[in-house]
């Protein structure tokens, strides 16, 4: 490509050159043409005077032979005004022959400058034909280059597939292609990955009755397997290895099981929750109703009214 982008830029200048010549030329022809045309001129007023000088001779000749024929001159002096005579013929010949020549030498210059400007245009168009194929080798070129770099580019992706990586850092719990020169199709699932810097939540399960007590931002308390804990039905502040969290989700279709799911995180207000938790951990979920004196109690399930719960307090978002 860099060959013939130079061999683009040395045609261009054999152009331009060509076309500085042809205007030399043309000004040397033209400064000849001015010379011709003031010959011809020059030529032309000496062809007149010839003219008129051998009209006037052919007069004189003329007269002088009629008065000889009268007897009134000699043959000496007839003899005389006939070389007067021819001498005006020859020189009128001579300027109408330099006249011609003059106006041939004209021509031929006029014929010269659009040889010049025709031989010009051939050398031009030739000139112009090799820098145009040459553009066309650097296209060709271009392709060729985009295409190697097109065929680069999918190699270095094919190299790149050697290795899957993860969107996240985390921990490999379950393969699901784990021979060696198996195929995966699109969308196949090749690992299962636990993320190990995540915030946690917890999935909890409820009845459909017990639906209308939840609402999000409402605090529950979780006992986790694995974590003793003691609990005083009633009494949370009294219980003990519980751990806080605040209700963020609530779905509103009901799950395999007949029950619907509620998402929980950590309440930033109570105790974190311990760091050896992991994906998968039992959790059992607490949700607490609202303090109310023990005669409401009373009066509420003698009468079988639904229990007071609690309703967070709800911000508004601008």
């Amino acid at each position: 490509m860099e060959y013939y982008k130079n061999k683009v830029d040395i045609t261009g200048q054999q152009i331009n050159a060509i076309n500085n010549g042809l205007q030399l030329k043309l000004n040397q022809l033209v400064n000849k043409l001015g010379q011709l045309n003031l010959k011809v001129q020059a030529d032309s007023a000496d062809a007149v005077a010839a003219n008129n000088d051998f009209n006037i001779a052919t007069i004189q000749y003329n007269r002088q032979k009629a008065m000889y024929d009268s007897g009134l001159v000699s043959l000496t002096q007839l003899e005389q005004r006939n070389q007067s005579y021819q001498n005006a013929m020859a020189k009128k010949i001579s300027a109408e022959n330099k006249l011609a020549n003059s106006k041939q030498d004209l021509t031929i210059t006029r014929i010269e400058m659009s040889a010049i400007q025709q031989e010009n245009l051939e050398k031009v168009a030739k000139a112009q034909g090799d820098q145009y194929q040459s553009l066309t080798q650097i296209a060709s070129g271009q392709a060729d280059i985009a295409r190697l770099e097109n065929q680069f580019a999918s190699y270095t992706i094919r190299n790149g597939m050697y290795y899957v990586l993860a969107s996240q850092s985390g921990q490999v719990v379950k393969a699901q292609k784990a021979g060696i020169g198996e195929f995966v199709k699109d969308g196949d699932m090749i690992a299962e990955i636990v993320p190990d810097k995540i915030s946690y939540a917890v999935e909890m399960f409820v009845r459909p009755l017990d639906l209308p007590l939840l609402a999000p931002g409402q605090k529950v308390r979780f006992m986790f397997d694995g974590f003793p804990a003691i609990v005083f039905s009633g009494w949370p502040k009294a219980s003990s290895g519980t751990f806080g969290g605040e209700i963020v989700a609530i779905e509103s279709n009901v799950s395999m099981n007949g029950k619907f799911r509620v998402l929980v995180k950590e309440d930033p207000a109570d105790k974190p929750w311990p760091y050896q938790l992991k994906m998968g951990t039992g959790a059992q979920g607490i949700a607490l109703l609202k303090d109310v004196p023990v005669w409401y109690e009373l009066w509420r399930n003698i009468n079988g009214f639904p229990p007071d719960y609690y309703k967070p307090k709800q911000t508004d978002k601008k």
